[in-house]
């Protein structure tokens, strides 16, 4: 796995930043904004989207991870979560467990501050002895 470059590593944080503001979350107030960098160059953002049925909702990681595969991109640098609070948050459970089914579990998870600080994790640190595709039976 690479590391992002230096302007790819700006830009993911400016467009993780900026997707915050496409959340949609009457019922929380706790904007998540995200952001995947493909192999291929592209970026695809995603915002967490309620639902008066709570359940029905999707977080903004998963939302860009459904995008970016509905689009056909496949292998991914590194995704970025950013929210409203200090310090950074992490992605939930059930993201961890989508990061796990599409990405390599060394990728980084770029995790933002309101400011734009940031924390780093690779998705093994995030979910310790995953379970993913390659260990179904074949």
């Amino acid at each position: 796995m690479r590391p992002p470059t230096k302007e790819e590593f700006d830009q993911l944080r400016e467009k993780t930043l900026a997707a915050r503001e496409s959340a949609y979350c009457p019922y929380s107030k706790f904007r998540v904004g995200a952001c995947l960098l493909t192999t291929s160059g592209s970026f695809i953002t995603g915002a967490n989207v309620e639902n008066a049925s709570y359940p029905a909702g999707i977080c903004a990681e998963r939302t860009a991870l459904v995008k970016a595969i509905t689009e056909g991109h496949k292998d991914f640098v590194c995704i970025a979560v950013a929210t409203d609070i200090n310090p950074a948050a992490s992605p939930c459970g059930i993201c961890r467990q989508t990061m796990r089914e599409f990405c390599d579990v060394g990728m980084p998870v770029y995790m933002f501050t309101p400011d734009g600080k940031s924390e780093v994790m690779k998705l093994d640190e995030l979910l310790p002895r995953s379970f993913g595709p390659d260990d179904l039976p074949k």
